[in-house]
């Protein structure tokens, strides 16, 4: 069920895109400039595919991996204008980026079970503030109706280079194939959303046209 925009007094900004596109970073940088809280809706299922690997669960086992995240407390809260996220109490911190992590973060993503409690948790966000929510379905399922959307990508080539230089493991060709043909909220460019290739461009230079697109859009918190 999509969310009511249309009676909500708060406003998000939807910043979807593959992994090492450069929307984490863009997304950190527009919304400090707006004052808008920040949500990467991917660390929900970095953290619950971290739980899985801690609890020795097989991350293809759907059925166990939804018991599991009925079980555990996820708890969604804000700190310093950003969102936080514990597990049972417990901040997992960078152990999310790990190449464990990486490798069964899309098969738990993939679970329609999960989908729904995870794409609640991120409304329940615009019930507390503005926000800027990045991640691979924010302006195509968990906030269809916001007139603010975006799509930021790069080619592969250019976006491995990034992982590496991140230090990071990271099949991108593999996640992105899964991540685009799930069956539940797969990975695709809103039909509204203004795409950006990110591929030559600096984040400065990326960060001035999503403002530039934002003002022209009407958003009063640039006027």
């Amino acid at each position: 069920m999509a969310s009511d925009l249309n009676h909500n007094q708060y406003r998000v900004i939807a910043i979807d895109g593959p992994a090492a596109s450069g929307k984490s970073s863009v997304s950190q940088m527009l919304s400090e400039y707006l004052g808008f809280l920040h949500v990467n809706s991917g660390v929900m299922y970095r953290a619950l595919a971290w739980s899985v690997l801690r609890a020795g669960i097989h991350a293809n086992d759907d059925c166990a991996v939804v018991e599991h995240l009925r079980a555990i407390d996820l708890c969604c809260g804000i700190s310093d204008n950003k969102a936080t996220l514990t597990v049972g109490g417990v901040d997992p911190g960078g152990e999310l980026k790990s190449s464990e992590v990486n490798s069964v973060v899309s098969a738990v993503s993939r679970v329609a079970e999960v989908r729904d409690v995870l794409v609640a948790k991120q409304r329940e966000y615009l019930n507390v503030a503005d926000i800027v929510m990045e991640g691979r379905d924010i302006g195509s399922v968990v906030f269809p109706e916001t007139p603010y959307k975006f799509y930021i990508d790069a080619s592969i080539e250019v976006r491995a280079k990034r992982r590496m230089k991140e230090g990071i493991v990271d099949d991108l060709a593999q996640r992105d194939a899964v991540d685009s043909s799930r069956e539940t909220s797969p990975m695709v460019v809103a039909d509204d959303a203004a795409v950006i290739d990110t591929s030559e461009m600096t984040l400065d230079e990326v960060l001035a046209e999503i403002i530039d697109r934002l003002r022209v859009s009407g958003l009063d918190a640039l006027e």
